[in-house]
């Protein structure tokens, strides 16, 4: 199931399920992977930033790639982002041989101008093999590195091998219009858009052509809702979900600490063993959790899956 430019619906970004001593939950990890197959997610995105990628050893980052990609049916996509070729060659070849989908590689910080930004994806796409389908992280607020419309499709046009963008630049809902508007003059061949940010945005990058999501939150079957539902045109009940749900999302945004609201509430859904998170981490304080269960408690006034009792 090698990744293809029809992507649609939600990706989800899998957190990495860790016991309290900092080993890898493997038991934590099979619930996880069903509860995304019976949430009805269309694939799964492994070791990412929010995956605590960076504090796996090579090993590790291996083998739970292939242990969630022999649990599922659905394409697994992994994150091989490195600082040298070198290692990002060697991941990529392991997850590949693995079974994964295709890997998913973001700039580094050192970039500058528009033509290094272009100029690195060629280099990591024959780095990597030109057979092997990868997608575009691009995160400015994270990564630092701004990627024009311009420079996307010069990316591309250059690599055909470039299959999805993850798009998670903020403000971004004119950049997808401006890319789906290459697409319609014909000068760009048509890729997936699937939108991060915690979905912070969905609702109305949906409505400006994205394909779906690549993302996270505690309740990502509520995206697959999100997604199902502005795809047939119900406009109104994918707003209203959404709504409903937005101020914990807006909650789990807060930098440095969304990951542990996310695996809290995780946790708390009978999907996690445990919150813990490899060190360093951050951990919620007594405060942060009452404020997550009020909010938990507001929302399941109008969605049920957060009646957690």
């Amino acid at each position: 199931m090698l990744l293809t430019s029809d992507a649609r619906g939600v990706y989800v970004i899998a957190p990495t399920p860790f016991q309290p001593d900092g080993r890898i939950d493997e038991a934590s990890a099979d619930r996880m992977a069903d509860f995304f197959i019976a949430s009805g997610v269309s694939g799964i995105t492994v070791l990412g930033q929010m995956g605590e990628a960076p504090k796996l050893d090579r090993q590790e980052a291996v083998s739970l790639a292939a242990h969630i990609i022999r649990r599922v049916a659905v394409p697994v996509v992994a994150g091989v982002s490195a600082p040298g070729f070198a290692a990002m060659r060697a991941l990529t070849q392991a997850v590949m041989d693995a079974g994964a989908a295709g890997v998913m590689i973001a700039p580094p910080s050192s970039l500058r101008t528009d033509d290094q930004i272009v100029s690195y994806y060629a280099q990591a796409a024959e780095a990597i093999g030109a057979d092997v389908p990868f997608v575009i992280q691009d995160y400015p607020l994270s990564f630092g590195v701004v990627m024009s419309p311009a420079v996307i499709r010069r990316i591309v046009a250059e690599n055909p091998s470039c299959r999805v963008l993850k798009h998670e630049d903020w403000p971004g809902l004119e950049k997808i219009s401006a890319l789906r508007g290459f697409e319609r003059d014909g000068t760009m061949r048509h890729i997936a858009i699937l939108c991060g940010n915690g979905g912070l945005f969905l609702d109305f990058e949906m409505e400006r052509g994205a394909d779906g999501a690549m993302t996270g939150y505690c309740f990502p079957d509520m995206l697959v809702d999100v997604v199902r539902l502005s795809e047939q045109g119900q406009r109104e009940a994918a707003h209203d979900l959404f709504d409903a749900h937005l101020p914990l999302i807006r909650y789990e945004q807060q930098p440095g600490a969304g990951l542990a609201v996310r695996k809290y509430v995780l946790m708390r859904r009978g999907i996690l063993g445990s919150d813990a998170q490899r060190k360093p981490g951050a951990t919620l304080s007594a405060a942060a959790r009452a404020e997550v269960e009020y909010l938990l408690t507001r929302l399941a006034r109008r969605d049920d899956r957060a009646a957690l009792g």
